[in-house]
């Protein structure tokens, strides 16, 4: 597998939470060749892996297929488009950006920004109720095209930065869903230690609700929430973040299996993958908080892809990670 291609195809497939429908198809074929009963319920992308074994316990492999983004509201007489947020937007960040608004076909525009020479030099951070898109076209031209609640996402390619690095929108949490694919692709032909299902699950950035009927659907008895968590840039707190290249994160946390951080860190040191640990005082916002108490409960933990940037078009990842998560996760469920 082409990891790099892998990650960035998904990762510039649009999918805001509620209409995961483009990158859930893209997702869902490439899941198919390992799991070729694979199919989307309800949003989610379900899917068994190889021969499930009378006996073994069943283990989930999680990782979402939604990103945040943006809701058309209405659109103003003058040709303005009104949005509202989709999940957890930095408003500090939104003035000038390229947006795509998902109508009966694609429509670019850009957020609107006061030049600084009306704002003597700055402004006040949006309010997202201040939020407008600008296409260039009129009311009577964008109601033939787009209507209130159609999604809005970052209009964003990955780049290339140094060495493994690649930097885009949607890495959150696109790399996790490739380093799931990346897994199975060790694993083909290996005897596994559970029955193993994979689901790509929509909506988690409004509440991990995919999350809640797949764990319903699905009914594992293990559970692994695959997602990013924060990477150590200037000015913020270490001792809360990870680093890039440095591997996954293993999640420690009251609301988490520690029996399971047990087994990923033997796993781990057997294989002689790098890994870091990420410790969490309660809920852990991810997935993994909906797999441990579904019906009667899941052993549920998370492994994390360190991210920069998090809720950006700018997210930056080293692919190097997404291959550890992998191998991390393959080693966990081979059987010796």
């Amino acid at each position: 597998m082409d990891i790099k291609k892998t990650v960035i195809s998904l990762a510039e497939a649009d999918g805001a939470s509620g209409n995961e429908k483009n990158a859930a198809e893209l997702a869902l074929s490439m899941l198919r060749e390992y799991c070729p009963d694979a199919e989307i319920i309800n949003g989610n992308v379900i899917g068994r892996f190889g021969v499930h074994r009378e006996g073994l316990p069943l283990l989930a492999l999680d990782a979402h297929i939604d990103q945040v983004g943006f809701i058309v509201t209405y659109i103003t007489d003058e040709g303005f488009v009104k949005v509202g947020n989709i999940g957890g937007i930095d408003r500090r960040l939104l003035p000038a950006q390229p947006v795509v608004i998902h109508g009966k076909r694609d429509i670019r525009g850009v957020i609107c920004s006061v030049p600084p020479h009306l704002t003597n030099g700055g402004s006040e951070v949006l309010e997202m109720e201040d939020v407008a898109v600008d296409t260039g076209m009129t009311k009577a031209e964008l109601d033939e095209l787009i209507a209130a609640g159609d999604s809005i996402t970052f209009d964003v390619t990955c780049r290339d930065l140094i060495g493994s690095r690649i930097t885009g929108g949607a890495l959150d949490d696109r790399c996790g869903v490739a380093s799931i694919l990346l897994a199975l692709e060790l694993l083909k032909d290996k005897t596994t230690a559970y029955n193993v299902s994979v689901i790509f699950s929509a909506q988690e950035e409004i509440g991990e609700r995919g999350a809640k009927t797949g764990a319903y659907e699905v009914d594992p008895d293990i559970a692994i929430a695959v997602d990013v968590s924060f990477a150590y840039a200037i000015g913020e707190d270490e001792s809360k973040c990870g680093y890039l290249g440095k591997g996954p994160m293993i999640g420690i946390s009251p609301s988490l299996s520690r029996e399971i951080s047990d087994s990923l860190f033997a796993a781990a040191k057997k294989a002689g993958i790098p890994y870091q640990t990420e410790v969490m005082s309660g809920l852990t916002s991810t997935n993994a908080d909906r797999y441990s108490v579904s019906r009667c409960g899941a052993k549920t933990c998370t492994v994390s892809i360190p991210l920069r940037n998090m809720h950006t078009p700018v997210e930056v990842i080293d692919l190097e990670d997404v291959e550890l998560t992998a191998k991390l996760l393959a080693a966990f469920i081979r059987e010796d």
